[in-house]
């Protein structure tokens, strides 16, 4: 896809390009940027953006947001539970409430009164949703991944599975099961259709939580021996769920043995502005910001028109036919490792948001990365 994040004044007044792909397609901001340095100074002394309590990732979020904006932007970072390992590396931390409904008063008033420009919001999104009106009227941009609270909807796997189906998009084909009856009626289902594989996974959930292989041939005990391969037999399973006081709705899916890509996308106003995939194999992750993978991500975001900090997951077949796995409202565990490509996708949501230049980039084609543990000092 070939992006060019150089920003230039020449195309329309008053409008930056900030992406440009293979198939000819321009991205450009809908509002006007500074065009002189005392009217980049002017904006710089007051504003700011806050990064309310994210994924795992939410530590590098902030850093990288920092480390490309102005030193006179205030970064804000804020967690409900004491994490200065996350929020020290902001302008301003701050402890926010656990309830959904309380964070979500409360980080308006504070919003409001330190004249907060920009707050993106991971956890609570309806929540938040429900005063949106409040925040628009304050002149907040709330960044939830959508604009409306009915778009979150598509939060639901299974939401999410029709309407990329109404939509024409390739998603891994799913039914979405409450009972035993349900789910051994499902898995017969899927097995008569395709000699794929069967695996299931909660209707809501994150980092893979829940997930489940089926094999018929794994050991009975496999699953308790070596719970991290994910792989159980299906009576193994259903036994369990059919004794369960209160089962949940769970989704039952095709299996797909090819590679799985996670996008990450910036998204402003239903357009993809700039993006990095991580396709991983075994134990490690290689960016790529083009090929199948990569277009049906974005395809699937721009369709639902989402806004914000945004990934997408893909799964090929054997053949190396990618399918839509979920849309997460939120951006990944793994964007951290994204920096190493030579884009900053923090840097640029915070710049987009905060309507300013883009970073520069310097995407590297080629590099692999495998996570490490480490430890810091905090």
């Amino acid at each position: 896809m070939g992006q060019s994040l150089e920003v230039r004044h020449d195309l329309n007044p008053g409008y930056a390009m900030v992406g440009k792909d293979s198939k000819g397609r321009q991205f450009q901001l809908p509002q006007p940027l500074p065009r002189s340095l005392t009217d980049i100074l002017n904006v710089l002394e007051i504003q700011m953006i806050w990064f309310l309590e994210g994924p795992s990732s939410q530590r590098d979020v902030v850093a990288a947001a920092r480390s490309t904006l102005h030193p006179e932007i205030t970064v804000y970072a804020s967690h409900s539970q004491h994490r200065p390992e996350i929020t020290s590396v902001a302008d301003v931390a701050l402890t926010e409430p656990r309830n959904s409904q309380e964070c979500a008063r409360w980080a308006l008033n504070e919003a409001r009164e330190r004249g907060v420009q920009v707050a993106l919001v991971t956890r609570g999104l309806h929540a938040f949703e429900a005063l949106r009106p409040e925040y628009e009227k304050a002149g907040i941009q709330l960044v939830t991944g959508v604009t409306s609270v009915d778009d979150l909807a598509i939060d639901s796997k299974t939401v999410f599975t029709q309407r990329c189906e109404s939509a024409g998009l390739a998603v891994a084909p799913a039914i979405e099961v409450d009972s035993a009856e349900a789910l051994q009626a499902a898995y017969a289902r899927l097995k008569s259709e395709s000699d794929a594989g069967v695996c299931i996974k909660p209707v809501r959930g994150i980092y893979g939580a829940g997930f489940w292989l089926f094999d018929e041939t794994a050991d009975p005990f496999r699953c308790l021996a070596y719970p991290d391969s994910r792989i159980i037999r299906f009576e193994s399973y259903l036994e369990l769920y059919a004794n369960s006081p209160n089962p949940q709705a769970q989704l039952v899916m095709t299996h797909l043995p090819g590679d799985e890509v996670s996008t990450d996308i910036v998204m402003h106003e239903g357009r993809a502005v700039t993006w990095v995939g991580r396709r991983k194999s075994g134990l490690y992750q290689e960016f790529e910001i083009d090929g199948p993978a990569v277009e049906l991500a974005i395809a699937a975001a721009e369709h639902f028109k989402l806004d914000g900090l945004v990934s997408v997951q893909t799964k090929e077949t054997a053949a190396g036919v990618p399918h839509l796995l979920e849309i997460n409202l939120r951006y990944s565990g793994g964007i951290a490792y994204t920096g190493l490509s030579g884009i900053n996708l923090a840097g640029a949501f915070s710049c987009v948001k905060l309507n300013l230049p883009l970073p520069p980039v310097n995407y590297t084609k080629g590099v692999r990365v495998k996570p490490v543990t480490t430890a810091i000092a905090c």
